[in-house]
């Protein structure tokens, strides 16, 4: 079960927040009511983190490689974004 925590209270209960995060899911750190932080396993952390392969592959082994579809690019000069 996930659980929720304010700020002073994953402070006080450092151990125990890391112990759920194994154990029961993310935790929810709250500051002043807003979500602020979340803590998870390092099991977790690394299934989410882990790629495979780049973005130029990724669009090599599109399908839509072969599609036949054609993006017609404007040669027109950038707009100023008034940076």
């Amino acid at each position: 079960m996930a659980g929720t925590w304010t700020v002073a209270e994953a402070k006080a209960k450092l151990s125990q927040v890391i112990e759920s995060a194994r154990s029961d899911g993310p935790q929810t750190i709250t500051k002043n009511g807003r979500t602020t932080a979340v803590v998870v396993s390092v099991e977790e952390w690394e299934r989410k983190a882990h790629r495979v392969g780049n973005l130029a592959e990724f669009f090599a082994a599109s399908p839509l490689r072969e599609s036949g579809v054609f993006i017609e690019r404007h040669r027109e000069p950038s707009r100023d974004a008034g940076l």
